[in-house]
């Protein structure tokens, strides 16, 4: 007899059972708190430092 409770083995049945109504509410939980947890991490990250470069000392001709 096999026990239908058993963590499954392959991706296939990885899917199957992540898609089932208990556990798809908790992957789409996870899924949506992984999506905020990278988003605010990116958002903390500094950007690059650029090369310095002097500011753009271009004038209108005066006529």
């Amino acid at each position: 007899m096999s026990n239908d409770n058993s963590p499954p083995r392959t991706f296939k049945g990885l899917l199957r059972w992540a898609t089932t109504p208990p556990q798809a509410w908790g992957v789409y939980l996870l899924a949506v708190l992984l999506v905020w947890l990278l988003s605010f991490y990116a958002g903390t990250l500094k950007p690059k430092k650029t090369p310095e470069t002097s500011p753009p000392t271009t004038t209108a001709p005066k006529s």
